[in-house]
């Protein structure tokens, strides 16, 4: 876990900020595991030269600036797997890493009603320096971490973790957990009946998002590769605690490991994406 400091924010809020250049954490695990565990959207740090973007400290303690509870399931779950992972330590409010280099939202203007004065005028040339600063060392990561496991005969399954508001705009969302995918179901599709099995659990498929998003980390790193994959959200009032991120890591390391462990599962094989598809939706 990397070092932090706090920043005296001009309102006089307190924010932890990450100590550059360390854009990435790091867990080592054995890629004979057959998994790479990533968290996108792990930190809510926001770099000392950077400030606050604006925003008062309580903006930084919700979904806007981090997914609540993933970072902790995502250590855990490497830790009982003896797998691989890094997860980012920047704000999404920085940038998005799990958003595509054209993507409108790579930075974030307005999120869920917060206006980012930090964000209003970034112009181009901001946005590259960003990419370059955050962005591409959290892509390299993925890419080197990748080559490593293959390389050593073990094609990994690309697993992303990440978690979602109980309410949305209004709106209870019923889900405690939701496996989204792509085209490639080889993952999805059992961790779903696994989870479907479990009685009490309300499992959505593909849901509350679609998997299929242009650009996205899986889309960049487990896709184009043909690599199995599966992005897990979990709603967040379920692992804010420390005691809920080691249940659904306990959760998820049981009904990863047996199916890691099939080679046959993660041979590289071209599934397509549905992507361009739902951009046409669109």
């Amino acid at each position: 876990m990397s070092a932090s400091l706090a920043l005296e924010s001009a309102a006089g809020l307190t924010l932890e900020t990450s100590l550059e250049p360390c854009p990435v954490e790091t867990i080592a695990g054995a890629v004979e595991t057959g998994i790479l565990l990533l968290c996108d959207h792990a930190s809510n740090a926001v770099p000392a030269d950077l400030g606050d973007l604006g925003l008062p400290e309580s903006q930084f303690q919700r979904h806007i600036a981090y997914d609540i509870g993933a970072a902790a399931v995502t250590r855990s779950l490497a830790e009982r797997l003896n797998a691989p992972a890094l997860l980012t330590q920047f704000s999404r409010l920085i940038i998005d890493p799990n958003r595509g280099r054209d993507d409108p939202t790579l930075v974030m203007r307005l999120s869920d009603g917060a206006v980012v004065p930090g964000n209003a005028k970034v112009d181009e040339a901001e946005v590259q320096r960003r990419i370059a600063r955050f962005y591409d060392p959290y892509d390299a990561a993925i890419s080197e971490a990748i080559h490593k496991a293959i390389g050593a005969g073990h094609p990994p399954v690309i697993v992303t973790v990440h978690s979602y508001t109980p309410i949305w705009r209004g709106w209870p969302r019923p889900w405690h957990v939701g496996i989204l995918w792509d085209a490639d179901d080889r993952f999805a599709k059992p961790l779903l009946e696994g989870l479907m099995a479990e009685e009490g659990l309300v499992v959505g498929d593909n849901e509350p998002y679609d998997g299929a998003l242009a650009g996205d980390t899986i889309d960049r790193h487990a896709t184009i590769r043909g690599l199995a994959n599966a992005l897990i959200e979990i709603r967040q009032d379920l692992i804010s605690s420390d005691e809920g991120a080691e249940e659904w890591a306990e959760r998820f390391a049981g009904l990863l490991k047996p199916l890691a462990a099939r080679a046959d599962l993660r041979l590289p094989t071209a599934f397509g994406t549905r992507t361009r598809e739902r951009l046409r939706q669109h």
